[in-house]
């Protein structure tokens, strides 16, 4: 079954963007990019909610009009540090970087990617599909369909929703270390404890701390 993969780059205090939506305090460094270009050719697939979806195509340059969005290009979907990605070890500062087989936008070109929103009424872009399904119930689907692993983008409910379904297998922090005392959070309440178990963690560039969670699982049913 494939891997479901939820990461980013975070505060110390768990935040993955300032108040004001900043990521001035991210550290971009070689370490990231190395990290990235070992994971993506692991991944085929990217999930993410409207909120993260907005965010990529802004900072791609990209116009979003009302119910729609559009002329993002391969960009749209390059993971940006505002969402946060994964990396070798399943979390990183938000860079993308090439691969073989990778498109243009240093991405694998056979990149699938799932918006899930239930405003939007069209996604013009060819490999990005709007979704308006339950969010956890198509993730599931996805895991038992052929194919390489699976990256949540962003955070806010979308995540939570899987997290509180159990649909994702892996949790990846890149640790930065700076408080910010406010801003979009990580994870929010799934109104349960979730056990993890230290998979990897190794300090990199910046003092950043990479480290890669696996989910326990209470019992054994199939997610």
């Amino acid at each position: 079954m494939r891997t479901v993969t939820y990461g980013a780059a975070c505060s110390l205090d768990g935040f993955i963007a300032a108040a004001d939506g900043g990521i001035d305090w991210l550290y971009f460094s070689s370490d990231v990019h190395d990290f990235m270009a070992n994971f993506w050719p692991t991944v085929d697939t990217v999930v993410m909610g409207r909120k993260t979806w907005d965010a990529s195509i802004a900072m791609a340059g990209g116009a979003n009009e009302p119910g729609s969005a559009q002329d993002g290009g391969a960009e749209a979907v390059r993971p940006q540090a505002t969402s946060g990605t994964t990396g070798e070890a399943k979390g990183t500062g938000g860079e993308s970087a090439g691969s073989d087989g990778a498109g243009d936008s240093g991405l694998p070109s056979d990149l699938q990617t799932y918006v899930f929103s239930r405003t939007l009424e069209q996604i013009v872009q060819p490999g990005v599909h709007l979704v308006k399904d339950n969010g956890a119930d198509f993730v599931r689907d996805l895991k038992r369909k052929p194919g390489r692993g699976i990256c949540v983008m962003g955070g806010g409910e979308f995540a939570r929703s899987l997290l509180e379904a159990g649909v994702i297998d892996e949790v990846g922090l890149n640790v930065h270390p700076i408080l910010l005392g406010s801003g979009v959070p990580l994870f929010l309440d799934t109104g349960r404890r979730i056990q993890l178990a230290l998979a990897e963690s190794r300090t990199i560039a910046g003092g950043c701390v990479l480290s890669t969670y696996r989910v326990v699982r209470p019992d054994h049913t199939d997610h």
